[in-house]
């Protein structure tokens, strides 16, 4: 597959890398800063971003680049008909408005807050832990995660895709709070709290405490080539998934559609 990636950063090299072991062509690697990008655009000029990708022939499109700009540069490529899979975090509040963007124009897009397959276990783990947890009252919940000092937002991507997935197997949290507590917390309330540090890749945990005990359940990344990997196949997946009508044009889809 000819591929463009948006977003030239670090996981945008790591990302070609992956894409070209897999048998891939990256043909364009788009960029606002990245000098060895082979296409530099003016920072918040979606339109240069789809103009690069379209003049190249690529077939998808990878997009990692930063949360001021994955909006705009959604908006700009659905219409090119591609499929698109974002890596970007930071805009999960804006999920409906670019699914009826994507049935507007037809274009096709799945996003993940992480595409690592450990991560994606993760989520199962704890799905059956937080249910396993909820006949024992004396048992709170919390989750923390950390990443390296050059992370654009707070808290993770998959450090609220991990809240989302307690608070729909029980009944003692309704309410994520990610800021600091500044009186005591309230029993329903589910702290999702960071912490951002030199050079770390991600790591993430869930605590059940008690008086008694505490359970840990944690996973922790060693590099950012299981992210890479995991994106490549999502949009291998993708494609296919297209092509072959198993899934439909003009939908955003979510990890849980292609694995």
């Amino acid at each position: 597959m000819k591929i463009a990636l948006v977003g030239y950063g670090k996981m945008g090299h790591m990302i070609e890398e992956c894409a070209k072991s897999l048998g891939h062509e990256v043909v364009a690697t788009v960029d606002v800063i990245a000098e060895d990008a082979s296409v530099k655009v003016p920072a918040g000029d979606g339109d240069s971003v789809a103009r690069a990708v379209k003049s190249s022939g690529a077939e998808g499109v990878i997009e990692f680049s930063h949360p001021a700009a994955v909006m705009g540069n959604i908006k700009a490529l659905l219409p090119l008909g591609l499929p698109i899979v974002v890596g970007t975090t930071g805009w999960n509040d804006r999920h409906d408005e670019v699914n009826k963007l994507a049935a507007e124009c037809g274009g096709t897009i799945m996003t993940s807050s992480n595409f690592s397959i450990g991560v994606n276990m993760l989520y199962k783990i704890i799905d059956e832990a937080v249910k396993i947890m909820e006949a024992f009252p004396e048992y709170d919940i919390a989750t923390w995660e950390a990443h390296h000092n050059q992370k654009a937002d707070s808290p993770s991507g998959t450090a609220l895709t991990i809240a989302e997935h307690i608070l729909a197997n029980t009944k003692k949290k309704n309410e994520i709070v990610t800021d600091a507590f500044h009186d005591r917390p309230k029993a329903n309330q589910l702290h999702v709290s960071s912490t951002r540090c030199g050079s770390i890749p991600g790591t993430h945990t869930v605590f059940f405490d008690s008086k008694a005990d505490t359970i840990e359940i944690k996973h922790t990344a060693r590099s950012r080539e299981g992210f890479a990997m995991g994106a490549v196949h999502a949009l291998e997946r993708l494609s296919n998934a297209v092509k072959t009508g198993t899934l439909t044009k003009g939908k955003l889809y979510g990890m849980s559609d292609l694995f």
